[in-house]
């Protein structure tokens, strides 16, 4: 069975996170990669209408399979990063920059929600693509010159970026079909 390779870290969102598990491994193997192989704590993220942000609480636990160090890039066909907090922390591991840049070298496709944009701004993959996020994540895009596109799911080549939680279906949907396209031209 082919492989997914999916983000965590302490922080990260559930819905971003388990979405994209769930739904990729009814064709996937999907394995979960942090910075070390250990138990990682998930948070809620909910909009309140009295809160200028949104309100975390704490949610899942998940426990990664491997640790970025060891992740060889050959081994997936694919990249998942959710958002959440998470990404502002994991953005500074130099095997997961490693690990992003050589999914955009090879075109292979990657996923990406939320705080997700902040991995893509570090590993300078995303210069002169549009791309979409929450907007207060639309200064990281832009910063390193990504196109930021106001719209909730945008797919540019490999990349396809979705901008919140409640447009998950929809970004799911688009790449799991891009990895079935993409797998039945390899059969």
């Amino acid at each position: 069975m082919e492989k997914v390779l999916l983000v965590i870290g302490d922080g990260g969102e559930v819905t971003d996170t388990l979405v994209p598990y769930y739904r990729l491994g009814e064709d996937y193997e999907v394995v979960i990669a942090a910075p070390e192989k250990r138990t990682y704590h998930l948070v809620l993220h909910e909009r309140h209408p009295d809160w200028d942000i949104t309100v975390e609480s704490p949610g899942y636990h998940l426990d990664s399979d491997i640790a970025f160090r060891d992740v060889n890039p050959d081994d997936y066909i694919a990249l998942v990063l959710p958002g959440g907090r998470a990404p502002e922390f994991l953005r500074y591991d130099p095997d997961l920059v490693r690990i992003t840049r050589d999914f955009f070298e090879k075109k292979k496709p990657v996923a990406s929600i939320c705080h997700g944009i902040e991995i893509l701004a570090a590993a300078d993959v995303i210069r002169g693509r549009e791309v979409t996020t929450i907007p207060r994540c639309r200064f990281d895009a832009e910063v390193v010159g990504a196109i930021y596109i106001d719209q909730p799911l945008v797919i540019s080549d490999n990349l396809f970026c979705c901008s919140f939680k409640n447009e998950c279906s929809a970004w799911m949907k688009a790449f799991a079909e891009e990895l079935k396209k993409r797998t039945a031209a390899r059969e």
